[in-house]
């Protein structure tokens, strides 16, 4: 699908999307709980569509009624015995890499033999972390050479052990969720170098709120967490609210900050989310922003916005919706963390050097800093995501100022995360057209 953003002038209130982050992480939960959750606010992205399939192929059950996503995962494979049928399970987990990364510790409390796999750009993902961890835990695994598909059968068995968490703390995520499953004693996860912490902080907070056996954190540096030999699993009902997303909230916070004055509901911003930070890169580089409670209001100055540093390491994601943002400000912006982008959808480092390049936007590399050369003026350009959901966003987000209309090719790619995008814009007064009608997911049964 090819989108064409005109330049336009935003303006209106906006509902920022469901959190993809927690709402896959609400479906883990739902999954090991033994009982009935009822989600509000659930996401529809194609990552959240993921999630939900996996839990049903494990056996749960779920239905929507009222906008609430309800759960019911009392029989729940991963804990029942083994099946008569010796013939694997097998799981697929999309494009997400939340889904993969914190699903395949979960799956291997099964003593099921469990086939896992994915689409697109998850099949080049690294997946050694499962072949050098699960084994040590119990866990007979086997895999591509690193990559997908796998291949396990557990059950896991908790025990001391420790880890890398350098390349994502999405893995250390899935063991949590696992350990606390299979209900860990007095055992406990050490994790050297730690990246994107407060995505930890959000993995905690959802087994809090669905009653699970939450670790502590062992002097709140996030270098061990301890499984106390107290189970406190509450089998009951939970009920459990899908927090706005700040990934997808910082598109429109910059569009706004770029093209107009508009409000953006639904933003916490006491919320563990690690995005949330956008916040001081928009306060830094001089936009107009006045935060409230549940509604965040934010404009073009009339002076226009200047160039800033920002430490983008513990929240990578934010580097597209920046670098959209840094084109329009004047003088030079940098950026720390690039080296967290290799594995994205795309090697996301490059490929915004290279698709902002074509609106004329300068782009260095160095070492672990992107340094944007503030433009102050976009050209126009025939652009392609690369597949990358947060590409095109970023990439239609810049158009909205720019001298000249912007062609997006694999325009589509934004059902991933935030499939409203492209209406909402429109709802703002964007000028969006595409030459096919947009995928609107919606939850189904």
């Amino acid at each position: 699908m090819q989108a064409t953003i005109k330049p336009s002038l935003l303006k209106g209130a906006i509902q920022a999307p469901a959190s993809k982050s927690s709402m896959q992480r609400a479906c883990a939960a739902a999954l090991i709980s033994k009982c009935k959750s009822i989600i509000k606010n659930p996401g529809h992205s194609n990552d959240d569509q993921a999630a939900l399939e996996i839990i049903k192929t494990l056996g749960c059950e779920w239905s929507v009624a009222n906008g609430e996503l309800i759960v019911d995962s009392a029989n729940s494979l991963i804990y029942s015995p083994l099946t008569t049928d010796q013939s694997p399970i097998s799981i697929n987990c999309g494009e997400s890499g939340l889904g993969i990364r914190m699903f395949a510790p979960i799956l291997a409390l099964s003593k099921n033999q469990i086939i896992i796999d994915g689409e697109g750009s998850l099949l080049n993902r690294p997946m050694d972390f499962f072949d050098e961890v699960l084994p040590q835990l119990g866990v007979e695994i086997i895999s591509n050479n690193g990559k997908l598909p796998l291949k396990i059968k557990g059950p896991i068995r908790p025990k001391n052990i420790e880890i890398d968490g350098s390349l994502s703390s999405q893995f250390l995520t899935g063991l949590l969720f696992a350990y606390a499953a299979s209900e860990a004693k007095d055992v406990a996860i050490k994790v050297n170098n730690l990246k994107s912490k407060p995505y930890i902080d959000l993995t905690l907070k959802v087994m809090h709120d669905f009653g699970l056996n939450v670790p502590k954190n062992i002097n709140e540096n996030y270098g061990e967490f301890y499984f106390s030999s107290t189970t406190n699993y509450k089998l009951q009902t939970t009920n459990y609210t899908v927090e706005g997303d700040w990934s997808g909230g910082a598109f429109l916070l910059v569009a706004g900050a770029i093209a107009g004055n508009i409000t953006v509901k639904g933003l916490d911003i006491n919320s563990t989310q690690a995005d949330k930070k956008i916040i001081e890169a928009l306060k830094d580089c001089g936009t107009n922003i006045f935060v409230h409670d549940n509604k965040i209001e934010i404009s073009n100055p009339l002076l226009g916005i200047r160039g800033f540093y920002f430490d983008a390491t513990d929240c990578p994601d934010l580097f597209p919706p920046l670098v959209a943002l840094a084109a329009y400000c004047k003088g030079e912006t940098i950026i720390k963390g690039a080296g967290r982008l290799a594995h994205k959808e795309s090697n996301r480092a490059l490929t915004l050097q290279e698709e902002f390049g074509k609106m004329g936007v300068e782009i260095k590399l160095h070492k672990d800093e992107m340094i944007i050369k503030g433009a102050g003026k976009i050209t126009g350009a025939t652009v392609r995501s690369r597949h990358d959901h947060r590409i095109a966003m970023a990439c239609a987000v810049a158009a909205l100022k720019a001298d000249g209309e912007t062609n997006i090719e694999d325009a589509e790619a934004i059902n991933k995360s935030y499939p409203d995008f492209y209406g909402h814009l429109q709802s703002l007064g964007a000028s969006v057209s595409t030459n096919q009608p947009i995928n609107q997911s919606t939850l189904q049964h």
